[in-house]
C-alpha cells in the first residue's frame, strides 16, 4: 500500500509542477501579448501623424512656394506655353 502510496504522491506532484510551469508560460505569453499592443497602438498613431505630415508637405501651395522661394521658378507667360496633342492610340498597342 506505501509503494501505491508513493507513486500517487509522486504523480501528483509532477502534475502540479506541470500545472505551476504551463500556468506561468500562460502568464508571460499573455503579458507579452499586452505589450504588442500596445506598441502596435502606438504604431497606429505614429503612422497617422506620419500621414498628416506627409499630406502637409505634399500641399500644391507649400511645393508651389518652395519652388519660387529655394530655385527661383516661375510659371512661364502664356506666350511661352506650349500644349502638345497626344498620338491617337491604335487598338492593340500600349
Amino acid at each position: 500500500m506505501t509503494k501505491l502510496n508513493l507513486i500517487l504522491v509522486l504523480a501528483l506532484v509532477a502534475c502540479a509542477l506541470g500545472m505551476v510551469t504551463a500556468q506561468h508560460k500562460a502568464r508571460k505569453i499573455f503579458i507579452e501579448l499586452q505589450q504588442e499592443q500596445e506598441l502596435a497602438k502606438k504604431m497606429e498613431v505614429e503612422w497617422g501623424q506620419l500621414q498628416l505630415e506627409q499630406s502637409t508637405w505634399a500641399m500644391h501651395t507649400r511645393i508651389e512656394k518652395v519652388a519660387m522661394t529655394y530655385l527661383q521658378m516661375r510659371i512661364p507667360d502664356a506666350a511661352h506655353i506650349q500644349v502638345v496633342q497626344s498620338a491617337p492610340v491604335k487598338a492593340g498597342t500600349p
